[in-house]
């Protein structure tokens, strides 16, 4: 198979030939048709993480090796079922998303379809080859799941982009749908989590972005305010989100993660309010101890989603309840340029590597 895959981090991703994968047991072989660009692809890219306070962490301690095809994002058609995936009902030429936080497959959290929460994690396109490449390898046929009347295009981000906002608002909710939810971010995940509040009936979204471009597109979304997140201190940045929503809020996810927005998100809260971290633009967050208890505040990672929360947001979609952003689609060889672009902030919505026959 073929692939763009990166051979040291922070160089450009290099087109190289890997062996096609021949499935056993429970495997899946599909054969890329799209596969998304998320910015978490340039953290593995570059090699590592910023932890804040001159700290970083490495993907090689995460376990991460090289050469690495990226890609997280993926829709294929079936091309080859290894011997025990054959009674799950999948037949050659099924188009289906790939749910790619997979892990062990036998600990109690995977067998729950829980995967994303287990110890030994095996994420495609992150410990194991992944979509930007002509064919991808999947566990069990659990992980994935048919999008039938999706544009696939648009399906490929709900792996990544909509389910980990998807997740995120889940740990918020349920709140009356007039009470504002504060979003920091309004790149590929803002937008799917403006479309995603739209599907459950949310009426209030106030968006933080520090881009006047992708302000306006939030609001294009259906956000019902925006607010400009470039100022020189986060309280600065937390006064506006205040102004805007009628006083401090209940729940604010921060998209961004970075110390900046972390901060402005924080000085948000209302009592008994939520911070929901989902970002891994990297810096730190001090929490002043004594407020945590006395306002009942409530700070919360949120690592994307697990599969069960993936097949509620494409059973969403189905339904037409879930409003598209806006995708433009690349050809695998330009995977690296795509990158490029994301990093330097012009990408609106999503970037989608597609297959068209040239991948």
């Amino acid at each position: 198979m073929r692939a763009m895959a990166v051979i040291e981090n922070g160089k450009p991703l290099q087109p190289i030939e890997l062996p096609t994968p021949e499935p056993e047991g429970e495997q899946v072989l599909l054969e890329v048709t799209h596969c998304g660009v998320c910015h978490s692809d340039i953290h593995i890219w570059d090699g590592f993480y910023d932890m804040g306070g001159g700290k970083v962490l490495t993907l090689k301690d995460r376990g991460v090796t090289l050469p690495l095809a990226m890609g997280h994002e993926v829709v294929g058609r079936v091309l080859k079922l290894g011997p025990r995936a054959a009674a799950s009902g999948l037949k050659v030429g099924d188009l289906r998303l790939v749910f790619p936080w997979v892990g062990c497959g036998t600990c109690a959290k995977c067998r729950a379809d829980e995967d994303n929460m287990c110890l030994k994690p095996r994420s495609i396109g992150v410990y194991q080859h992944g979509g930007y490449a002509t064919h991808v390898l999947v566990p069990e046929p659990r992980h994935l799941i048919a999008i039938d009347g999706l544009d696939p295009a648009l399906a490929a981000t709900y792996a990544c982009s909509g389910l980990t906002v998807y997740s995120a608002i889940r740990k918020v909710m349920p709140l009356p749908p007039e009470e504002p939810i504060v979003l920091f971010g309004a790149g590929g995940l803002g937008l799917n989590a403006i479309a995603v509040l739209r599907a459950l009936g949310h009426k209030r979204i106030v968006v933080v972005d520090i881009d006047a471009r992708k302000r306006e597109a939030a609001l294009a979304e259906g956000a019902t305010d925006v607010v400009d997140g470039k100022a020189d201190t986060p309280d600065e940045v937390a006064a506006r989100v205040i102004a805007a929503c009628g006083g401090p809020v209940e729940a604010v996810i921060d998209l961004v993660g970075a110390g900046p927005s972390a901060r402005a998100a924080f000085a948000s809260l209302r009592k008994g309010g939520a911070l929901i971290l989902v970002g891994l633009y990297g810096g730190d967050l001090p929490l002043p101890l004594p407020v945590m208890p006395t306002r009942a505040l409530t700070v919360r990672g949120s690592y994307v989603g697990n599969v069960k929360e993936l097949r509620e947001l494409i059973a969403l979609a189905k339904g037409g309840k879930l409003p598209a952003i806006p995708i433009a689609t690349e050809p695998l060889e330009k995977a690296g340029e795509a990158l490029n672009r994301l990093r330097a902030g012009q990408v609106i919505g999503r970037i989608v590597l597609a297959a068209d026959g040239k991948f």
